[in-house]
């Protein structure tokens, strides 16, 4: 117990806390206590020897301890040194920064990121004595302006308070970077230019820019002066009279001539004379239209925004006519001309008597050739109507005829009755194919011919036309070569199959033997069809006449190969739809007829009739599903929705855009389908309104119903991604929308 008694003492006593000299001193006072102890327990020498060597052992460890604690107080000194040092660089570094920035000829100063200020030099703000003393480092960057706004050195502009000057300043401040000039006392300027460091302080310099500023304005009065003779000199020059006011209505400049025509004495007028002045010096000598006065320009003249130049003609009692006009400058003044109209209102009046003359003559003539043209309109009008009525009238019992002929065939009969019968139904054919192509004629004729262009193929129309003309070619040992094409144009489908049809006939009818060959050549945006035959030519004076109305290369051709119309129809037909017609033609070479049809994009080619017909008897499964219907025609309205309804598809239907957007808004509805016509009144049309729904609801399930059909609307469509559903409507292409089958939206 007697030998762990150390032990504990000294565990005891150096506590976990203890520096290394406190705890160097408690070693040193246990290691007393030890060899004192030693000394008298002579006795038991066994305890004493161990006491010896724990003695001994913490005697080392505070020498260990001992040479720690040198070495940190050796690194102490060290970091001690180096800070000092650095310190001494750091003040070294900042008097240098304060003698460079004293040494800049402009004024200095920089805030910190924190609008403190940090150093100024002594030219900052060396214009404003009054604020010097004040212009000390930790000064906040508006308190700094606000010094600045109660010197009485600084000069303000007019109209400006201080107040306005610090939120000036406050504003350029918080751009960053900015630079402005400043006007001091005593006429003297500096230029501000401040600019943000990269760690969020300002730097501002100022530049005393007096004597730049001064010798500007010195040089812009010569520039005046010399400006002022160069105007003087050019107001001379003008054959009219003209003057110039300054925005305080002071005359600037005149020219003799002005004199002149105001009949006022050179000295009357002088620099610096007022408006009023010369107003009242020669308002008497003017008659004024109307009843008006010379107050009308005095008016004008002191109005604060002359926005409309002022003219108005005078006249004096001698018979004179004068122009007057009056124009604002950009500085608020205005000039003036006064110019003697009156040679040229005599000549006008003359022209206008020449003019009530020739009107006369003209419209004398233009009466005699009225008369005659609806002379010629009546008669033609009668006549297209007598050809419709007979032709409509003659077709009825051709088909009777053509019916009774039908059931005789299955007749039994003589050979010689057969034939008889065969050139009868051959006669009623040309018949009715002459009665049919004057009704084309006179439709072409009247303008009552209505076209509807869109995007057509030409694969199926060619495929067609090789059917129908095949047999009849074959029949007169010719052959047939229609090429096929992919080429999508864009033209009215019942017209140009007409125009093909007439061309591959009289290539047909006057080809005696080889072929007729039908092409479609692309060129430039366009698809030019060639109808080519090897029959005898047509002379160069017969190619113009033979587009005329029964008309024909050969004159004694029967009357069952035609009366001579089929080019008539095809040049008014081609002109309707403005397809250029072109023939090229030598005698005993043949002839090619060309007609050149616009392309259209392949993409813009409507879903093939024959799907939509595959629609056409089914409904679309309504699944209780909502339309929106936008259309202002009421009866369109009234059938669509009987349509639908019919349908089993819930409408609602509103006149207007406004209406549709109303509605949305109060029920919070969301159709499954929007149907917008184009034309919507006055309002937004049916574009915008597509475009305002996609904004407000996203992707919607609509399409644009319009008889437009110019080339700006579908590029405007296009360009929106919007689907057009052209009218007249069909039904089966409304089928095929509310059952979902078309792709896109």
């Amino acid at each position: 117990m007697t030998d762990r008694m150390p032990d504990q003492l000294a565990a005891s006593l150096l506590g976990p806390g203890d520096d290394i000299l406190r705890q160097n001193e408690k070693l040193l006072a246990i290691a007393s206590a030890l060899i004192r102890h030693a000394e008298s327990s002579r006795g038991d020498s066994e305890a004493g020897y161990a006491q010896f060597e724990r003695a001994a052992l913490l005697e080392d460890q505070v020498r260990e301890r001992t040479r720690d604690l040198e070495k940190a107080l050796d690194l102490l000194n060290m970091s001690n040194a180096r800070l000092a040092e650095a310190n001494r660089e750091t003040e070294s570094a900042r008097q240098n920064l304060a003698s460079a920035i004293e040494t800049v000829q402009e004024g200095f100063a920089l805030f910190d990121a924190h609008e403190q200020l940090v150093m100024c030099n002594t030219r900052f703000n060396a214009l404003l004595i009054d604020i010097r003393a004040d212009l000390k480092p930790g000064l906040g960057f508006l308190d700094y302006l606000d010094l600045v706004s109660a010197s009485s050195h600084l000069h303000l502009p007019a109209g400006m308070t201080r107040a306005d000057w610090v939120a000036m300043r406050r504003k350029r401040h918080d751009e960053h970077h900015f630079i402005f000039n400043q006007e001091m006392g005593d006429d003297r300027w500096i230029q501000v230019s401040e600019h943000r460091t990269r760690d969020g302080g300002t730097v501002i310099l100022q530049t005393e820019v007096t004597d730049l500023i001064r010798r500007e304005r010195e040089e812009r009065g010569r520039l005046l002066d010399d400006q002022t003779r160069i105007l003087q000199a050019t107001l001379e020059h003008l054959k009219l009279g003209a003057c110039i006011f300054d925005a305080r209505l002071r005359l600037l400049g005149w020219n003799e001539r002005l004199a002149e025509l105001l009949l006022l004495p050179r000295n009357r007028l002088r620099r610096g004379m007022q408006f009023d002045l010369l107003l009242e010096q020669v308002r008497d000598q003017f008659v004024f239209p109307h009843g008006l006065s010379a107050y009308r320009l005095a008016d004008w003249v002191r109005r604060a925004r002359r926005r409309d130049n002022f003219q108005m003609e005078l006249t004096r009692e001698g018979g004179q006519v004068y122009d007057l006009y009056a124009q604002e400058l950009p500085d608020g003044g205005f000039v003036m001309s006064l110019t003697d109209i009156t040679a040229e209102r005599q000549a006008i009046s003359e022209l206008s008597r020449a003019k009530d003359t020739l009107e006369a003559r003209v419209m004398e003539r233009t009466l005699e050739l009225e008369d005659a043209l609806s002379r010629a309109e009546r008669a033609n009008a009668s006549r297209a109507r007598f050809v419709a009525a007979a032709s409509h009238d003659l077709l009825q019992p051709l088909s009777a005829a053509k019916l009774y002929m039908a059931s005789l065939s299955d007749e039994t009969m003589s050979p010689l009755a057969a034939t008889t019968l065969e050139k009868a139904q051959n006669a009623l054919l040309s018949v009715e194919g002459i009665l049919s192509a004057l009704l084309d004629i006179s439709r072409l004729e009247a303008g009552k011919a209505a076209v509807h262009p869109g995007p057509i193929p030409l694969a199926p129309m060619f495929r067609a036309l090789r059917d129908e003309f095949t047999p009849i070619a074959e029949m007169k040992g010719l052959q047939l070569l229609i090429r096929d094409t992919d080429a999508v144009v864009v033209s009215d489908n019942t017209y140009l199959r007409r125009i093909l049809q007439n061309l591959i006939s009289n290539a047909i009818r006057y080809t005696p033997k080889g072929r007729v060959l039908v092409r479609a050549r692309h060129r430039r945006g366009a698809v030019r069809v060639e109808v080519r035959d090897s029959g005898p030519g047509i002379p160069d004076d017969e190619q113009e006449l033979i587009f005329r109305e029964f008309h024909r290369v050969n004159a004694k051709a029967s009357a069952s190969e035609g009366m001579g119309l089929g080019l008539a129809i095809v040049e008014r037909a081609a002109a309707l739809l403005s397809h250029p017609l072109t023939l090229r033609s030598q005698l005993g070479c043949g002839a090619t007829f060309s007609v050149e049809i616009p392309l259209a994009r392949k993409d813009s080619l409507p879903k093939p009739a024959a799907d939509l017909l595959a629609y056409h008897a089914s409904e679309p499964d309504s699944r209780e599903q909502t339309v929106l219907l936008v259309e202002n025609d009421a009866e369109l309205s009234r059938a669509m929705v009987q349509l639908l309804e019919k349908w089993g598809i819930n409408v609602l239907d509103v006149s207007s855009a406004e209406e549709a957007l109303e509605l949305i808004a109060d029920t919070g509805v969301e159709p499954d389908f929007w149907l917008v016509d184009y034309q919507l009144g006055e309002g937004m049309n049916g574009v915008e309104l597509i475009r305002m729904l996609r904004q407000q609801q996203g992707d919607i399930k609509v399409r644009l119903v319009t008889a437009n059909r110019s080339l700006e609307l579908m590029k405007q469509a296009e360009a929106e991604k919007i689907t057009i559903l052209p009218k007249p409507i069909v039904p089966a292409a409304l089928s095929v929308f509310f059952s979902g089958l078309e792709q896109g939206r």
